[in-house]
C-alpha cells in the first residue's frame, strides 16, 4: 500500500468552514476514483495549510489522480503548487475496529526516482 501526503496552502484568509466547503465539492470525485482506498481531509490547526492523506494500491494510481491538470488547478485556486510525498504503508493499527492490518512491501516505491 502507498500512503500519499499532499500538502496545499489554504487560500489566504479562508476560514475552516470555507476550506471544508471546498473539500465537499470534491467528495464525489474521490468517491468515483476506483483506485482510491481512503482519503482524509486535513487542516492545520493554525488554518494556513491543508493536506490530504490518501491510501492507494500503487504510486502509479496516485500519480494518475494527481496529474498535471490537477496540479494546475491547485495552483490556480491557492496560488502555490502542492507538495506531494509518498510512503510505504506497511501497517495500520485501527483501534476503532479492533484490527491491526499489515500490507506487503510497496514494490512500486523501489521503481520511483528519489525526490
Amino acid at each position: 500500500m502507498i500512503l500519499e501526503l499532499v500538502e496545499i496552502n489554504s487560500p489566504k484568509g479562508w476560514t475552516r468552514e470555507q476550506v471544508a466547503a471546498d473539500g465537499r465539492n470534491v467528495f464525489a470525485k474521490w468517491q468515483g476514483n476506483k483506485d482510491l482506498l481512503t482519503k482524509y481531509f486535513l487542516l492545520e490547526l493554525n488554518g494556513k495549510n491543508g493536506a490530504g492523506v490518501y491510501v492507494w494500491p500503487s504510486v502509479e494510481a496516485a500519480q494518475r489522480a494527481h496529474n498535471e491538470e490537477w496540479r494546475q488547478g491547485v495552483i490556480k485556486r491557492t496560488g502555490a503548487a502542492p507538495t506531494i510525498r509518498y510512503f510505504d504503508l506497511f501497517a495500520v493499527v485501527d483501534n476503532a475496529h479492533g484490527e491491526v492490518k499489515e500490507f506487503p512491501e510497496a514494490v512500486e516505491m523501489a521503481k520511483q526516482p528519489a525526490a
